[in-house]
């Protein structure tokens, strides 16, 4: 019976950090990331398509990112796109491939980013929070209709207690790991 609730619990949670990273993994940081173009949609004969399906993208070096559309008409649609997308970064084009050259990252905009992970770590542990929220009133549910004990009642609780911290150290781990990646110059 307990691994039912704290197995909800653990789907959810997990829901959640995956959640988590895909979000900071959207952070820029100093480095050149793929991540950051994932709400790039680049119009493709009057579909809007994720730029990796018209084009092939790389990392270069460590501050520049490469993109060879599959089509040279398509470069000004990539650029458009890009720049439609609002994600920091400006193209520049060569009429072969399009470059997206990633600044350096000031120590204001550096402390800007840690701000923003840690709102979005507190997020993610309120969501958790409230998965577990969920549980225990079922959990209080079943035993004021009598479908479970006090005893049973309380070791569900625990468990769930147990589970929650687990998750939200998970976040914190997460968290302090994107911290210290945005603040490495």
């Amino acid at each position: 019976m307990i691994e039912d609730v704290v197995g909800e619990l653990k789907d959810k949670a997990s829901k959640t950090i995956e959640s988590f990273k895909r979000e900071l993994s959207r952070v820029r940081t100093g480095r050149a990331n793929l991540a950051v173009l994932e709400p790039v949609r680049v119009n493709y004969y009057g579909s809007k398509v994720p730029l990796n399906q018209v084009a092939t993208v790389t990392v270069s070096d460590a501050r520049l990112i490469v993109i060879k559309p599959w089509e040279k008409a398509m470069i000004a649609e990539v650029e458009k796109a890009i720049n439609v997308a609002e994600i920091g970064l400006t193209p520049q084009s060569d009429g072969e491939v399009v470059r997206l050259p990633v600044p350096a990252l000031t120590e204001e905009r550096r402390k800007e980013l840690v701000k923003l992970v840690h709102k979005r770590m507190e997020e993610a542990k309120v969501e958790i929070r409230n998965h577990r929220r969920d549980e225990l009133d079922i959990i209080r549910k079943r035993e004021k209709d009598g479908d479970l004990g006090a005893d049973e009642s309380h070791r569900q609780q625990e468990a769930l207690e147990k589970v929650t911290h687990k998750w939200t150290d998970e976040v914190d781990r997460v968290g302090a790991a994107k911290e210290a990646e945005v603040l490495e110059v």
